[in-house]
């Protein structure tokens, strides 16, 4: 080999192996300023709170504020498409719930793919949600409500936080399940849709235990069912609609963490590692518990397989119950 080609072959593996001492360097001591959590839902809503509990949490424990910057819209895939064409430096994350794995089968033709675009970093928590009404409905229980939606097929109306999201999906389930028919009314957040059927505009929805808890007890709306397999140590007086006749239905809640694809394996592993600490705390899990809210923890490979597998679990049921957009 000619000396002159050895020395620039020889130069070049220098300088490559610098730029990976300096990647490396720079990841290592991540977070060096601001973190961005992007939530693709509404204010108000769990996993807006569950997202600024965490990146409080976050921001303590790792010496940089984490702040959250909600993007709602499109069943989550405004907020979502915003993080895949994001730069993959751990310095914007997406607060993720199972509506982006619905939405990999309800919206085939979004500008990304969940598991293509993005690295799994940690699960933080799932709970379960209840199915309420206005008391203005006169319906009493789920047997009532059924009876109601056969008799008069697609005069009963339900609220979602929009199309793919969990309180969606957990109705067109009970629809699929119960064989009745009833009007999807779709919001743009899940505040909206709590507030109208709070005010009588709508008749119901299906929303997390975590955030109606307080309504119900109070009376403000009555409570139909929850949607575990057990009943909510936060409502121990309401059955599960498994109990209430729907057999073998279930329907939760869960939150993740997410990045863009290509985000160092260092620092995702940190991200872990923090969120994970955050949620086996014993005050965290109390503090939960009393929201109805159950902590996950799992490292990336293990999130990542559990991506995978609600993936496939809400295509069967799509397409088994024929679900599609409104």
């Amino acid at each position: 080999m000619p000396i002159n080609l050895q020395r620039q072959l020889q130069s070049a593996a220098v300088a490559l192996c610098a730029l990976v001492v300096c990647a490396t360097g720079r990841a290592q001591s991540y977070p060096t300023h601001q973190v961005r959590i992007v939530v693709p839902f509404a204010a108000g809503g769990p996993a807006d709170i569950f997202a600024r509990f965490i990146g409080r949490r976050m921001a303590e424990m790792l010496g940089q504020p984490f702040v959250i910057d909600n993007k709602p819209g499109a069943g989550s895939v405004i907020g979502t498409d915003a993080v895949a064409k994001s730069v993959a430096d751990g310095y914007t994350l997406l607060l993720m719930s199972n509506s982006q794995t619905v939405n990999e089968t309800l919206i085939p033709n979004k500008p990304y793919s969940l598991m293509r675009d993005f690295v799994a970093v940690a699960p933080i928590n799932y709970s379960d949600l209840v199915l309420v009404v206005n008391p203005g409905t006169g319906i009493q229980n789920a047997a009532d409500l059924i009876k109601r939606a056969q008799a008069q097929p697609g005069k009963l109306n339900y609220a979602s936080s929009g199309p793919g999201t969990p309180y969606h999906m957990a109705a067109e389930l009970f629809k699929s399940m119960a064989k009745i028919d009833m009007v999807h009314i779709p919001y743009k957040g899940s505040s909206g849709a709590r507030n109208d059927v709070l005010g009588g505009q709508v008749d119901m929805m299906f929303d997390a235990v975590t955030t109606m808890a307080d309504q119900i007890k109070s009376g403000k709306v009555r409570a139909i069912g929850t949607s575990g397999k057990q009943r909510s140590e936060v409502l121990p007086d309401v059955p599960t609609l498994n109990e209430a006749g729907i057999t073998g239905y279930e329907s939760t809640i869960w939150l993740g963490l997410l990045a863009p694809k290509g985000t160092p394996k260092v620092v995702v592993d940190k991200l872990n590692e923090a969120v994970s600490k955050i949620a086996s705390l014993p005050d965290v899990r109390q503090s939960w518990a009393k929201q109805g809210a159950v902590p996950l923890v799992m490292t990336p490979s293990a999130f990542e397989k559990y991506l995978q597998d609600d993936v496939s679990k809400w295509a069967s049921v799509i397409k088994s119950a024929n679900i599609k957009l409104d």
